[in-house]
């Protein structure tokens, strides 16, 4: 977390419960924290409780997706688990009244942290007991999560250092040591991989052949074969 007395810029003074460890308008009056994902945008450029809500709610709702797609990845198409999607819908409305009320980070990021288990309990599942071949994607995609959140700690622990050593350090070396950019980067990445996983997960349920291809050899997709004959 950042000390308190970082300056203002072009959006007043800050309203948001969390004001992490970047340094405030230091790049452009216009934008709070800079080095940020794009998901997080309007929260990090303005550190207004609103835009706040706007960034953190939207975790909890898009990782209850995840939760369901992995639970339902073994069944038949155009089958509904109305008990599980009523659970999970109750589940996010609970947590946006409750933080709508309390507005302890704590609070989200402890409801956040047992989607993620619970996702990847899961994941351990299907690797260990019924896929193992996917060993490889789905601990990549939880190691790079797991990288980002590890940075994200450090960034938080040892603030005041990383802000002292910046300073000291030429301008590339700040950027690079922006660890809560690199918390965006990594999990978004960590994400992504995991989404990879769930669709092999499921298209090879459906019995059709996934394959993880590289574009320009870098980025991995997944490409669909023709669905196999019973």
């Amino acid at each position: 977390m950042a000390p308190a007395g970082d300056r203002e810029g072009y959006w007043g003074s800050t309203t948001s419960t969390l004001d992490w460890c970047e340094e405030n308008y230091a790049v452009t009056w216009y934008i709070a924290e800079f080095l940020v994902g794009m998901g997080s945008w309007c929260f990090h450029m303005t550190l207004k409780y609103e835009m706040q809500l706007l960034d953190e709610l939207p975790m909890i709702y898009s990782c209850c997706i995840f939760v369901y797609c992995m639970f339902e990845c073994f069944k038949m198409k155009n089958s509904i688990n109305y008990h599980l999607l009523f659970t999970l819908v109750l589940f996010s409305l609970i947590v946006t009244i409750v933080y709508l009320k309390v507005k302890e980070p704590i609070f989200h990021q402890v409801m956040y942290g047992m989607l993620v288990f619970t996702l990847v309990l899961r994941s351990i599942y299907i690797v260990t007991w019924v896929y193992p071949w996917l060993r490889g994607l789905g601990y990549t995609s939880l190691g790079i999560f797991l990288l980002g959140f590890l940075l994200w700690n450090i960034d938080n622990i040892f603030c005041d250092s990383l802000r002292n050593f910046r300073k000291k350090m030429p301008p590339i070396i700040g950027v690079a040591t922006q660890f809560h950019a690199w918390w965006h980067i990594l999990t978004g990445l960590g994400s992504y991989l995991h989404i990879l996983f769930s669709l092999y997960t499921r298209t090879l349920y459906l019995r059709y052949r996934p394959k993880v291809k590289f574009l320009l050899g870098i980025w991995p997709v997944i490409l669909l074969e023709p669905l196999r004959k019973h």
